[in-house]
């Protein structure tokens, strides 16, 4: 079922959250030997949380007054960087894991308080630094629409949860694409929120100026009820907004909905770089919106280019601040040794894996005495730069239109040893977490392998409803949301 048939099953009686949870657990046991999206599952927890959401769903019925919350009983994965009390929270790594947090994060208790069912936590690259869901070191998952191919990441897990419907939704980080890439690889929808839209407490920080709580779900519509109910201002984080949650609608048609609408193409995101299927199949989904009424403008954001080196000067700096905490003397893992020194040494070494290692030294070479103004104070400079440009093509267009990777999912195993070619894969989607401005990734095609295709919307701060409405529309009119990978149909 799709979520909203989900949601009026539950309403009517037809299916309980506990056959509903069964089923998706199901899904999970047959399909995880060979798609390794979960860290660690939740069944018996899963289980107690759909029982209970019967009670009320029953309890409703019997005397219906104000309705129960819309996704009451519905299952839910979770990437696992984000805090579920008493739940192991490894972020990939090897030195959490045995962590278990006495907390639940403010984006996971939101949508438990509103009687979701938790089903497991997601695999993700190690402290969600990865476009691959390679660096784990819990294993590598596997794209459902090739299991010989990459998700995507650092969100894979939850991305090829979604994808393989193994779950209806799913949350997600993205620092610097990590909703969006794994969404345009596994062929489903990912929002990157505003930053500042979601609460960040009891997410384990990578860059905190540039961390988001994202979610994933087969359409657009999926992930805007989810997103509602996590947005909102927490006083446990500060960084976050005083707006209320969005108000979403999607009683337009598609035609009412994009009338008029000022669609920017931006030049710099159309190089020469990129897979000639995934601009055709972008190209022609900008033209769908097109002929449902929308005006297409070029437009230049002239400093796009250096949105690559930028981030990869930010993130690690603040990298090498969050990170700097694991030393095994508060949490996580200790390894054996005689003197401070030698536990920080010891414990660091043995316990992080390669690309966080690699992170952490460009990061601390960054914000080195003699280099910091020279290296991240430069790289602020620019990052304004960037924000301005986006701030400059609002004032006169109302989205942009994008592809969201330069290329389908590619081969597992293919960039392991060249990360430059690795980090090249987010090339189109660091600048909008530099800006902070929300984006949504949505499937637009296929390639000859039978790959999914996305493309990005992006949208001015806090406009995160208009993405949804645009997204909705254009997935009234076509039906690549709807495909399935090949796995779910065997036999």
């Amino acid at each position: 079922m799709t979520l909203e048939e989900s949601i009026h099953a539950l309403r009517t009686g037809r299916v309980s959250s506990t056959e509903l949870t069964r089923a998706y657990l199901e899904q999970i046991t047959s399909l995880e030997p060979e798609i390794h999206a979960f860290i660690s599952l939740t069944p018996e927890l899963a289980l107690q949380q759909a029982q209970e959401a019967d009670r009320r769903w029953s309890d409703w019925r019997k005397a219906p007054s104000q309705p129960p919350p819309l996704l009451l009983g519905l299952p839910l994965v979770v990437k696992d960087v984000l805090c579920v009390a008493d739940v192991p929270c490894t972020c990939g790594s090897r030195i959490l894991e045995n962590f278990r947090p006495p907390y639940h994060a403010t984006a996971v208790q939101r949508l438990l308080d509103a009687g979701m069912v938790l089903l497991g936590k997601t695999n993700t690259d190690e402290f969600a630094m990865g476009s691959s869901t390679e660096n784990s070191a819990y294993g590598v998952t596997h794209n459902p629409w090739d299991v010989q191919r990459v998700p995507g990441g650092s969100s894979g897990g939850s991305a090829a949860a979604v994808s393989a419907h193994m779950a209806p939704l799913a949350l997600g980080t993205d620092t610097g694409g990590s909703v969006r890439q794994p969404a345009a690889y596994c062929g489903v929808t990912g929002i990157k929120p505003t930053y500042g839209r979601v609460s960040r407490y009891g997410l384990v920080a990578f860059g905190s100026s540039l961390d988001v709580v994202g979610v994933f779900g087969r359409e657009a519509r999926d992930v805007a009820r989810a997103l509602v109910l996590i947005s909102g201002q927490d006083p446990r984080d500060a960084t976050s907004s005083a707006l209320p949650p969005p108000q979403v609608d999607f009683d337009h048609s598609p035609t009412q909905a994009l009338h008029g609408l000022k669609v920017g193409i931006p030049e710099e995101y159309f190089s020469a770089g990129l897979q000639p299927e995934v601009r055709q199949a972008v190209e022609q989904a900008i033209s769908q919106l097109q002929d449902l009424g929308a005006q297409l403008q070029t437009v230049h954001l002239p400093h796009t280019s250096y949105a690559l080196p930028v981030y990869y000067l930010i993130a690690p700096a603040e990298a090498s601040a969050n990170l700097a905490r694991y030393d095994g003397v508060r949490f996580g893992q200790r390894a054996e040794s005689e003197t401070i020194a030698e536990l920080f040494f010891r414990t660091r070494g043995r316990y992080f894996g390669a690309e966080v290692k690699r992170r952490i030294m460009l990061g601390t070479y960054a914000l080195s005495a003699g280099y910091y103004q020279a290296y991240y104070g430069q790289a602020q400079k620019v990052r304004t730069l960037i924000r301005e440009d986006f701030a400059r093509a609002f004032t006169a267009l109302d989205i942009l239109a994008a592809p969201v990777t330069p290329t389908t999912a590619f081969p597992i195993g293919e960039h392991a040893d060249d990360p430059l070619a690795m980090y090249m894969e987010d090339a189109l989607t660091l600048p909008a977490n530099l800006a902070g401005i929300p984006a949504l990734a949505f499937p637009v095609g296929f390639d000859a392998k039978g790959l999914p295709i996305g493309m990005q919307i992006m949208a001015s701060h806090f406009n995160e409803p208009l993405l949804f409405r645009v997204a909705h529309a254009y997935q009234q009119v076509t039906d690549w949301h709807t495909r399935l990978p090949a796995i779910l149909s065997r036999g």
